[in-house]
Order: C-alpha cells, then structure tokens, then sequence
C-alpha cells in the first residue's frame, strides 16, 4: 500500500497445524489511541460491516482451537498491545482452507441472486 509506505509493517506467522494461521499486523494509528478503543472498533466491525467475515475471540485460545472457524480471520482481543499512544499491533487466526471456502460460498450465493 504505497500511500502507508513507513506507517504499518506486518507479518503472517505459519502455526504448527495443517491450516491454522495467524497474522500479526503492526500499525501507526492517525491519533492517539488505547488497547480498549482498538478492541472497541474490532468488535463493532465484527457485529456490523464484517459481520460473519470476522469473528472475536475474547479468551487465550491456541492455533488448533480455530481450525475449521468459518469467519475469514478471527480477531484475538487478549493479544492487542500498545506501543507509546500510537503504535498499535492486534493479531488474527484464520483457516487457511475453511475460511476461503466460506467466502466461496458466499461469492456463489451472491452470483445465484444476479440470476
């Protein structure tokens, strides 16, 4: 995303499953901010535009407990962090091959409506 270029950095971290990933995605926010707002505007997403895309998790969980979670990526509330008042890291888990599916039946569902 070039017009982020030296505002956000990234990575996704390969887990010790067959299609359990997660993403650790680092951020500078435009104003000053905390773990409790970042996690507010997470969940709101959750419950309206990305509602069944995204999924919470509110509880230590570990890689395996995500396997066969239909929302494209689960966001994980316990791991936000908080460098200084800006720079934000939140992390997701995703199934690699059942979340894709999920999506895949969407996108034919939404075909079949066009008619």
């Amino acid at each position: 995303i070039p017009n982020m270029e030296g505002r956000l950095g990234g990575t996704v971290i390969r887990v010790p499953t067959p299609t359990v990933s997660m993403i650790d995605f680092v951020f500078k926010a435009n104003n000053k901010t905390s773990v409790e707002a970042v996690n507010k505007i997470m969940v709101q997403a959750s419950k309206t535009n990305l509602k069944g895309i995204m999924g919470i998790c509110e509880l230590p969980l570990v890689s395996c407990d995500f396997n066969h979670n239909p929302h494209s990526c689960v966001f994980d509330t316990t791991q936000t962090q908080l460098v200084g008042e800006d720079l934000v890291r939140i992390l997701a888990w995703y199934d690699n091959e059942w979340g894709f599916s999920m999506r895949m039946l969407d996108t034919a569902a939404a075909m079949g409506k066009l008619g």
